[in-house]
């Protein structure tokens, strides 16, 4: 029995690839919610972009010289951090830097690459929002556990779980040598 059992814990120490727990179906089923959730950020970006009518119509497209933070900011209503958000709404720096967020996080979860750096910048981005919307005061269902938080910890699930190497580039970006010098970019 401890022959098994050492073979067992040998077994799992030479394991090449991290995850390789997973099951066949879980790593499809992470990578279909990698894409998933990437998606619900480029089709943001999109839609603020160009304004395809969904949440942001032509004549507010970010191209038409929208912009893309002003209406969502400055309608912040609750919390302690209103007047902060007032006064960035609109800026061209916080425009940038949201559509990029969002073009960057949903690019990477859709291909599968930079899966770390997308957890981070999704945790700060849906973090912010949450605050922005302060669903503490705001009279959501739910005050805590909102979409903001379910879509940060599922971004950091996504990037635990290696879950860009099923359907994504994850395997050749990991062995990519920039990429093997600073672990922190997979």
């Amino acid at each position: 029995m401890n022959t098994i059992r050492r073979n067992a814990v040998t077994h799992l120490e030479t394991v090449e690839a991290p995850g390789a727990m997973l099951t066949r179906a879980a790593a499809r089923g992470l990578a279909v919610l990698r894409i998933s959730v990437g998606f619900v950020f480029l089709w943001a970006f999109l839609d603020k972009t160009f304004g395809l009518g969904w949440s942001t119509p032509w004549e507010r497209a970010w191209i038409n010289g929208g912009s893309p933070t002003k209406g969502f900011l400055s309608a912040v209503e609750v919390g302690p951090f209103q007047g902060f958000f007032h006064a960035i709404a609109g800026d061209a720096w916080t425009n940038w830097s949201f559509m990029l967020g969002m073009l960057a996080i949903g690019l990477a979860l859709i291909a599968g690459v930079g899966l770390r750096l997308a957890a981070i910048g999704t945790t700060v981005m849906m973090a912010l929002m949450w605050a922005a919307e302060w669903p503490l005061a705001s009279g959501s269902s739910n005050p805590v556990m909102d979409y903001h938080v379910v879509y940060a910890l599922g971004a950091v699930v996504l990037a635990l779980t290696y879950a860009g190497h099923t359907w994504g580039l994850g395997r050749w970006w990991a062995k990519l040598p920039l990429v093997q010098k600073n672990r922190w970019l997979i």
